[in-house]
């Protein structure tokens, strides 16, 4: 299983993935699933994949190999907008499912899901969630984040703090402990975590970090948030009709 996140601000975007992939408990390997496309100053994209790895890993080779082409369909140096960028990708998904598909289902599902974000010089920054179909829905200031993978443990922090307006720091920090949170109920989500930080029309990565589980900001920000919980759950009222029996039993 997989965990990834990405979150759209009015400053820029945030996106993670962790690193785990298994085939079994005895079976565990770490592969990286936020690969980049970038030519600084002038665009810059970022992919993050979760589902069948072989499925995902060619569609990233693909993209790779075909960048600077001339394959207009599918050279994403070749694309005009982000829109434009997120057909390539679908449609390469759609080639490796057209070719592989059959062979990989006897043995299990061959598709593959992914976050897609960035920006072009001359176009706002942008981020989508790519189906195993190949279409893709897009967040807005009103949905601001996308999530693929193992996506419910991480999803109610991300539905209380998340907005448009939120800062690069503090949709780092969410989205860290959106991670926490998975990693807490979902052992095949784990690090080290991917987390690139991209500011608005900067056209390059900005901030990208290699989170380990010993990492001392994220070590610190989940023990405190931890701690943090447990205090606030302390000083909450018990429930009044149970605090209301207590006290007549009293």
């Amino acid at each position: 299983m997989t965990y990834c996140v990405g979150i759209l601000t009015r400053h820029g975007l945030v996106l993670a993935a962790d690193s785990r992939t298994n085939a079994g408990v005895d079976h565990i390997a770490t592969v990286r699933k936020l690969a980049l496309f970038e030519r600084p100053g002038e665009r810059i994209m970022a992919l993050l994949s979760a589902g069948n790895l072989a499925t995902t890993q060619a569609v990233v080779t693909l993209l790779g190999q075909r960048l600077g082409g001339g394959q207009g369909t599918q050279d994403l140096d070749a694309a005009d907008t982000m829109f434009d960028a997120a057909r390539m990708v679908g449609a390469v998904l759609r080639e490796v499912i057209r070719h592989d598909g059959e062979h990989v289902q006897p043995h299990g599902d061959p598709g593959g899901s992914f976050l897609f974000g960035g920006q072009l010089a001359g176009g706002r920054h942008r981020l989508f969630l790519i189906y195993p179909a190949g279409n893709f829905i897009e967040a807005t200031p009103e949905t601001p984040f996308l999530q693929i993978g193992e996506t419910k443990y991480g999803k109610p922090i991300l539905d209380r703090v998340i907005t448009y307006e939120a800062s690069l720091p503090a949709a780092a920090k969410c989205a860290l402990l959106s991670f926490d949170a998975t990693m807490r109920s979902n052992l095949s989500v784990a690090p080290p975590i991917d987390l690139l930080c991209y500011r608005a029309d900067s056209l390059r990565a900005d901030v990208r970090v290699d989170i380990r589980e010993t990492d001392p900001y994220f070590a610190g920000l989940r023990a405190q948030f931890g701690e943090g919980m447990l205090e606030l759950f302390d000083r909450l009222p018990a429930p009044v009709w149970i605090a209301a029996d207590a006290a007549a039993a009293d």
